[in-house]
This record gives C-alpha cells, sequence and structure tokens, in this order.
C-alpha cells in the first residue's frame, strides 16, 4: 500500500532521514517508533506530502506521488494536538473534509452517523471541542480522518496529551477500530509499550535509518542492535569471548567472568568476541537447584526493588559480574525475594541474543 523507495531528506546540511527503503502492507498496522529527532516523523510527512523527499520515491498503492501535493494523496492525518476547529460541533468538524469534497448532504449525514457510532461518540454531536474531555476530542479527530476513508491513515503521536489511563484504553480501542476498518494504519510514537501494544509491524528509527524492520516478537525477543535492545524494554548489554563451538550452540564467556552456552546465530567462523543482550524477565531465579544442563548458575541478590507487579532485582555473581533480573510478585502471601538472598539462576541458551553494537 505503501512503498518508498532509497528516500532521503536533507535539510540544508542536515541529513534528517537516510536511505530509507520500507514496504507497509494493505491493511497493516505499522508503527514508526525511536527518540525524538529520530527522523519518524519526517518520513510520515514525506508520505502525506507534507514534505518532499530530496532523493527517492515515494509510492501509494503502486502510483508514484513523490511530488504529488497532500489533497491529491488518499491519505488522512491525525496531529499531537488533534487540529480540531473549535467553533463547529462535533459533526461538522466530523464532515468537513466530505463538504471540501463536494459530498452531498445526504451522504455526509450518513457517513458522519456511521463513523460517530464507531468511535463511540453518540450523543456528542452538538457540542464543541472545549466541551470535550482529552479521550473525546482524540474520538472526533479519529472520526473525521476515516469518514473520507482514506486508503492510508497516518498518527502523529496522536495519544501522547492523554493522561496513563486514558492512553492504554484509548491504545486498545484504535487498534480494534484499524482492524474492523481494514485500513493501513502508519504510527509514529517514542513510546515502546504503544509500539509493542498495537502493531503488527515496527520500523525502529534512529538517526535517520531503519535499525530494525520486524514484526513484534522479532522486535522485542531478537533485537539486532544494541540500540534496539536498549530502547525497547531493558536489557543487560555485555560482551563475551567466544570459546568453542558446537552442533548448533557456542560456549561463551560473559564479560570474562561467567560461562554460558548460547545459540550459534550464525556467527562467522572467526569470530572471538561479541555483544550479547539478555532480557531481565528471562533470567528464571528459584529457591532450589532447578533442572536442566545448560547456563544454571547461583547468585546472590545484591538490589531488589519493589515495582508493584514485579521485583526489579541485581543479582552479584560469585565472579562479581552483575546482572538485572525481574521477577513476578504472584502474591503477598508468598514468600518473595530480598537482597541477601542465594538463588539458583537459569537462562535458556535461546535467550541470550548476540547484537550488533550500535
Amino acid at each position: 500500500m505503501v512503498e518508498l523507495r532509497s528516500v532521503t531528506k536533507r535539510f540544508g546540511s542536515f541529513t534528517a532521514v537516510q536511505d530509507i527503503n520500507l514496504s507497509v502492507r494493505a491493511a497493516e498496522f505499522m508503527t514508526f517508533l525511536g527518540p525524538s529527532g529520530c527522523g519518524k516523523t519526517t518520513v510520515l510527512r514525506m508520505i502525506s506530502g507534507f514534505e518532499t523527499p530530496t532523493e527517492g520515491v515515494v509510492l501509494l498503492d503502486g502510483k508514484d506521488v513523490t511530488l504529488e501535493p497532500p489533497y491529491r494523496r488518499d491519505v488522512n492525518q491525525v496531529f499531537q494536538s488533534y487540529a480540531l476547529f473549535p467553533h463547529l460541533t462535533v459533526a461538522d468538524n466530523i464532515a468537513f473534509g466530505l463538504r471540501m469534497k463536494k459530498v452531498s448532504r445526504i451522504e455526509i449525514a450518513e457517513r458522519v452517523k456511521r463513523v460517530v457510532d464507531l468511535v463511540s461518540l453518540g450523543g456528542f454531536e452538538q457540542r464543541k471541542p472545549g466541551e470535550l474531555s482529552g479521550g473525546q476530542r482524540q474520538r472526533v479527530a479519529l472520526a473525521r480522518a476515516i469518514v473520507c476513508e482514506p486508503k492510508v491513515l497516518l498518527l502523529d503521536e496522536p495519544l501522547s496529551a492523554l493522561d496513563a489511563k486514558l492512553r492504554h484504553q484509548m491504545q486498545i480501542e484504535l487498534k480494534r477500530l484499524q482492524q474492523r476498518l481494514g485500513i493501513t494504519f502508519i504510527f509514529v510514537t517514542h513510546d515502546q509499550e504503544e509500539a509493542l501494544t498495537m502493531s503488527d509491524r515496527i520500523a525502529v528509527i534512529n538517526k535517520g535509518k531503519i535499525e530494525q524492520l520486524g514484526s513484534v516478537n522479532e522486535i522485542y525477543h531478537q533485537p539486532r542492535t544494541t540500540f534496539v535492545a536498549n530502547f525497547i524494554g531493558e536489557a543487560n548489554i555485555l560482551p563475551a569471548t567466544v570459546l568453542e563451538r558446537g552442533d548448533e550452540r557456542v560456549h561463551i564467556k560473559l564479560d570474562g567472568k561467567l560461562d554460558l552456552v548460547i545459540r550459534d546465530a550464525n556467527l562467522a567462523a572467526d569470530t572471538e568476541s561479541v555483544l550479547v543482550s539478555i532480557r531481565p524477565e528471562k533470567i528464571h531465579i528459584e529457591k532450589q537447584h532447578p533442572s536442566g544442563d545448560f547456563n544454571v548458575f547461583e547468585a546472590e541478590i545484591a538490589e531488589e526493588i519493589f515495582k508493584g507487579a514485579t521485583d526489579e532485582l541485581t543479582l552479584r555473581h560469585e565472579s562479581g559480574l552483575e546482572l538485572t533480573a525481574c521477577a513476578a510478585n504472584e502474591s503477598a502471601h508468598e514468600e518473595c525475594f530480598a537482597k541477601g538472598d542465594k538463588v539458583w539462576c537459569s537462562l535458556h541458551p535461546n535467550d541470550v541474543v548476540v547484537v550488533q553494537e550500535e
């Protein structure tokens, strides 16, 4: 539905986006994720037509729209500020784009009613934006964008102004809405949890380039770079020395202190050292020695931080190596882990992931 071919955008001597190649499928929920200033909004603006690429081609449904103005592209955009007309009612805000397209009054009324019901705004049609809550204004902005039935809907951090509880609720509603409509959504955010909750695929953008593109499972469980591992969730990033190779397994020494077995990960034959990423929740902690042949070691809990649903634990191996782990607080009545406890830790070889340095 959307394709970017070797797209670059420069502002004077500054390169905001560099050689982006990307295909977004029809009816897909694609998210551009990255820190502020990484170029994700610039990519979105080149798709919408508000910016023109310095180099490269933008295709929409197979058609080259690189030089087409926004009003000639079958896309709509929802902005961070919502950009509603304060003097118009909810119904008139939603109908605005249809009126600009000279749609008949009867059809406008039918389509406005349909999207009002779709976004649960029934009874609010005659109110003005100033009389609505943040979540209701968000729904009006969405309704105004989808009433014109675009092929692609672009969303530039539209939930950032909402409080945490409402934001989470809107994430779920937005994903359900996208699935019901079957429209291609391209969503921009710097919030990792938001991206993981809503997306079919994520493009992690850093310094104007795509660091990694993949499903939410691939991005989270198999990060390719230290940036992706650190930006999405938390990770222990440590150097390791390759000791020997076996059948689909590699024996490493983590930070020169702890022997581990990891999956092969297609390492080059002459590889002597690597960087590995270990998610804290992948370190399984027990009071008793666990069963298993690989990656079992004893450690002391050097620090324990209560975080409600989980405890964040600093584990100290006898070698001095420290790892961050987390454990679920399943019941207030069960014995929890505490600072000073001796525990047994285990790691599946697949959960020690080789990453490239940023």
